[in-house]
């Protein structure tokens, strides 16, 4: 799924603006985090609230060299909310949830500073 890790890596090719303003990153809490038994690899299914706009969404993500399940509730995270559903083995995942590699590969989840309405567009 991931293109390149490689901080090193070049940019991709520019894209124009109206590109950028089609994808939805949102900001949402994550309410509920369980491990996704039978995943190829440690992952978690979290369930995440992006506020009265959008509402509850399913992710699978594979964030568990680095999170334990309930170090995840209340955390606020990142996520593309207009990606079609995807299926990713017996689970479905409604968004994206967004992250950064570190130096080993691991996903470091992507959020705001401080907290943000659930809801909160990414500008």
């Amino acid at each position: 799924m991931h293109l390149d890790h490689d901080p090193a890596a070049p940019a991709a090719p520019p894209i124009g603006f109206d590109d950028f303003l089609k994808v939805d990153i949102r900001v949402g809490t994550v309410i509920a985090a369980e491990v996704y038994e039978g995943a190829r690899k440690p992952s978690y299914k979290l369930r995440i609230d992006f506020g009265p706009g959008i509402g509850e969404k399913k992710s699978v993500g594979q964030v568990a060299a680095l999170y334990a399940p309930e170090d995840l509730v209340g955390r606020q995270v990142a996520a593309v909310v207009n990606f079609p559903v995807r299926q990713i083995g017996k689970a479905l995942s409604e968004v994206l949830t967004l992250g950064f590699a570190d130096a080993q590969g691991r996903v470091t989840l992507f959020s705001p500073d401080a907290r943000v309405p659930n809801g909160s567009r990414l500008f």
